[in-house]
């Protein structure tokens, strides 16, 4: 049975979502932007009437109104967005019980069937295009391909609401001319050190030294050049199987620049707070603690840690984030954000190695008395208890982080026990 995967990606999509709630707003120049008043005055998405004037995604809102000074700024509206998100899965598992999520606005499908060939499949493809048109009024672009890289690359192809057909007898002349940074998990900096080495599109990477790529990438390489290879083989998930969290994080952006090491102390506080009582709430400890960093010029840069002993501990990660943030960031104030990861997730209920010290017994009480504290902000708001450490900026103070919380789950790879074992060389 050939294997038949599809990728939809919906077209532009908190904007479209803006434009089809309000009709007043089609034709025009329309980017969601965050709020300016509370600095996170960036463009999120822009629709095509703006990507005609330039606008690009991560751009200030006075950066974009240069461009175009009609411009339509809307402001995030996140339930909104989930809700039209779930509406287009409801179509997708009206064709598939096989539907994976990447994201709000992406999805694979999984429509391999006996009876099924590419043909049946462009037309399926159409078939969900225009019902997502015609129910929910916004466009998706939908790739159509053998394996899920390429099914995304397809979905990307052409735009907007266009369906495009990759097979293994077209893939090469459709795919190997693209830009190596078209593929899934190929990001700036990979993309940077692949142009080093002279591989600038796809096909270069497929046809590149499997040897090379394992030296400069290691296993990551052998990933890459199969993907381009057209032989990716991961599944697209059921729509009854949980997602498995891969890390818990968070970043904010503060009322006002972060100037001093007291203003960074006091965020990688805060953030880690939330991101230890999400890690209570899913039932993990974390083994690795990472920090992010966006200074005014919104470069982003960021490094990782390994705890001693896995943890859920707010002092504890805050502690790990505030020591990376001394040794490698100090140098970067002012700041304009900042994030906490925490990632290498283990249960919770695995059992802690005790110890004549009583460490492990303390650490114990701790997770008890932080299990005490998330009660108490649940029942009465995140303000009820705070850090002295806080308390020194009322600006600071105010924030509450754990509303944007992010968790990330897998989201394409579900079995870190695949390997890639290297592509043969071509004769």
């Amino acid at each position: 049975m050939q294997r038949i995967i599809l990728h939809s990606d919906a077209n532009s999509f908190y904007a479209s979502v803006e434009c089809a709630e309000h009709p007043g707003l089609r034709g025009k120049p329309v980017a969601v932007c965050g709020d300016p008043e509370a600095r996170h005055g960036i463009v999120l998405t822009k629709n095509q009437n703006a990507k005609a004037y330039g606008i690009k995604t991560g751009e200030a809102i006075w950066q974009a109104k240069q461009k175009c000074p009609n411009l339509v700024v809307v402001p995030p509206d996140y339930p909104k967005y989930v809700a039209y998100s779930k509406r287009m899965r409801e179509i997708y598992e009206t064709y598939t019980d096989c539907v994976e999520a990447f994201g709000l606005d992406e999805n694979w499908l999984d429509i391999s069937h006996p009876d099924m060939d590419m043909r049946l499949a462009e037309m399926t493809a159409n078939d969900i295009r225009k019902r997502i048109a015609g129910e929910l009024g916004i466009t998706v672009s939908v790739g159509v391909s053998f394996n899920k890289v390429f099914a995304k690359l397809g979905s990307d192809y052409k735009k907007p609401d266009a369906v495009t057909v990759i097979t293994e007898e077209n893939f090469r002349r459709i795919v190997w001319p693209l830009p190596a940074s078209d593929l899934i998990y190929v990001g700036p900096r990979t993309a940077r050190k692949l142009m080093e080495i002279g591989i600038i599109t796809i096909g270069q990477l497929a046809n590149a030294e499997t040897d090379m790529l394992k030296m400069k990438f290691g296993v990551n390489g052998m990933m890459l050049k199969a993907f381009a290879l057209g032989l990716d083989k991961s599944r697209v998930m059921k729509i009854d199987e949980k997602e498995i969290i891969k890390s818990i994080g968070n970043s904010s952006t503060p009322p006002h620049d972060i100037e001093t090491i007291r203003d960074a102390k006091c965020m990688i506080y805060l953030l880690s707070e939330s991101v230890a009582a999400r890690l209570r709430e899913n039932g993990f400890r974390a083994k690795c603690v990472s920090i992010s960093v966006r200074d005014t010029g919104l470069s982003v840069c960021g490094c990782q840690r390994t705890l001693e002993r896995p943890s859920q501990l707010s002092g504890e990660i805050a502690e790990a984030a505030f020591r990376l943030f001394m040794e490698k960031y100090m140098d970067h104030l002012p700041l304009r954000s900042m994030g906490v990861s925490c990632a290498r997730l283990v249960s919770a209920d695995e059992p802690k190695q005790m110890d004549i010290f009583g460490v492990s017994e303390r650490e114990i009480k701790r997770e008890n008395l932080e299990s005490a504290i998330d009660s108490l902000r649940t029942r009465y708001g995140h303000q009820v208890v705070r850090r002295g450490i806080v308390m020194f900026d009322k600006a600071f103070a105010q924030i509450n982080p754990k509303e944007e919380q992010t968790i990330h789950p897998v989201g394409f790879l579900k079995d870190d026990r695949v390997k890639y074992a290297a592509p043969k060389q071509k004769e």
